[in-house]
């Protein structure tokens, strides 16, 4: 799959500078361009569109000189311009929060954020990104309801979710790792032996990346007795 092409709206030199690099550093994305107000971004979206290279992805802050963000992307939406945005901001008002997510804003990222929090969640995107495609599995054919389930799952990421008491997270951070690490799909049992835990914990743990859309999950036949699931980690 071709690299994402990313546009950052950003009117703080620093921080916008900032948010390019880190997009480079970034397997699968590219930078296009940064602006530095709506005005900008919107003309540039139109150009890139014109030119038949369009932008995939807008990082989005939502206080600029000219427009706020929530009304950049009403624009954008109103012209047809189509990409996904992630809104990169220091507002935190519920209201601000409602309203981005209900005109189709897929991440929100607040500031001041670390550049491993930053490719966490690009990377979920890419996954979420991957997943519907997969699911989709071409023009003629379409998601099933897992298939929509794992990829909007994806965009949380395990960390967003409420560790279940009777969990840890430097266990979970153990199990990542191994999960990582594994080119095959593995059972609890594999994991329990790998990392000695029992094996009810080892399932625990697995069965929450699953559910966070980190790991995906599937019956293992072939040995006498119920099938046992497996888990596999999702590479974006």
């Amino acid at each position: 799959m071709s690299d994402i092409r990313v546009l950052v709206v950003e009117d703080e030199p620093v921080a916008a500078a900032a948010h390019g690099a880190y997009v480079g550093r970034l397997e699968g994305f590219s930078l296009a361009g940064t602006a530095p107000d709506g005005q900008s971004a919107l003309r540039l979206l139109t150009e890139f569109a014109a030119a038949g290279n369009p932008v995939e992805l807008v990082l989005l802050d939502m206080n600029l000189p000219d427009l706020h963000g929530l009304d950049i992307a009403r624009r954008m939406r109103a012209s047809g311009l189509l990409p996904d945005i992630i809104a990169i901001t220091a507002v935190r008002e519920l209201n601000i929060v409602r309203s981005a997510v209900s005109i189709g804003v897929v991440q929100y990222l607040i500031k001041p954020f670390t550049y491993a929090t930053f490719a966490d969640k690009l990377a979920s995107y890419r996954q979420f990104r991957d997943q519907l495609a997969a699911g989709a599995g071409g023009a003629r054919s379409g998601a099933s309801q897992s298939d929509v389930d794992q990829a909007f799952a994806s965009l949380r990421a395990p960390s967003e979710l409420p560790l279940p008491k009777g969990l840890s997270t430097s266990t979970l951070d153990a199990v990542q790792e191994f999960m990582k690490r594994q080119a095959d799909a593995v059972s609890a049992t594999e994991v329990m032996d790998a990392l000695g835990m029992s094996r009810v914990t080892a399932r625990r743990y697995l069965e929450y990346l699953a559910d966070a859309g980190t790991v995906s999950r599937t019956a293992r036949y072939g040995a006498p007795g119920r099938p046992e699931n497996e888990y596999r980690w999702n590479r974006a």
